[in-house]
């Protein structure tokens, strides 16, 4: 059933997120799906800075051996559509974990042509790609959907290098787009 008075959970979390660590930004829901769910503005709306969304419960009990568990904080999982990432009109991607043991919230935001290109670099012939992104007990973020049991052991440890895998940078990263508000610069694409 798609509730038709409220906004999903990804959605509530990014925008509380920012109400409450953000106090001179204003948070816009649009009417219509345009493929942004989100338009953040300065208290003028003079800059605008707009989000696609999208939310993952915790696979963190179901994923991997109780090894990996012990080392990994959350586990998301998304299928995402290559043809709206590359036409998105956002200018971020949000992808939202809510941790299922901490109740944490986690935010990985990236800019949809990065986002992009690691998908295709990663997931070369899917059009709907299933994607994975585990959260390390010690704040590193892995893609990780298609690694073998080795390398995501590795990855729970600490111990595995890829670059295109390496979401880290991204995780709980707002200062790209504290940058763009500082700039007082329009957005839009």
């Amino acid at each position: 059933m798609k509730p038709i008075f409220t906004i999903h959970a990804g959605e509530y979390l990014v925008g509380s997120y920012i109400e409450e660590n953000y106090k001179n930004l204003n948070v816009w829901l649009p009417s219509k799906d345009t493929g942004i769910d989100l338009l953040i503005t300065d208290k003028k709306n003079n800059s605008t800075v707009s989000l696609q969304v999208k939310f993952s419960k915790d696979f963190l009990v179901t994923h991997g051996t109780r090894e990996e568990q012990g080392k990994l904080e959350s586990v998301g999982w998304w299928t995402l559509d290559r043809d709206k990432i590359d036409n998105s009109p956002a200018d971020y991607w949000i992808m939202v974990m809510h941790t299922f043991n901490d109740k944490n919230r986690h935010f990985v935001i990236i800019d949809p042509k990065e986002l992009s290109r690691r998908m295709k670099a990663l997931h070369p012939n899917s059009k709907k790609v299933q994607t994975y992104l585990c959260i390390t007990s010690s704040g590193k973020c892995w893609e990780t959907r298609g690694l073998n049991k080795k390398d995501r052991v590795l990855v729970a440890n600490n111990l595995f290098n890829d670059k295109d895998r390496d979401f880290t940078k991204y995780l709980n990263n707002w200062k790209p787009m504290e940058e763009m508000f500082k700039k007082n610069v329009r957005i839009h694409k």
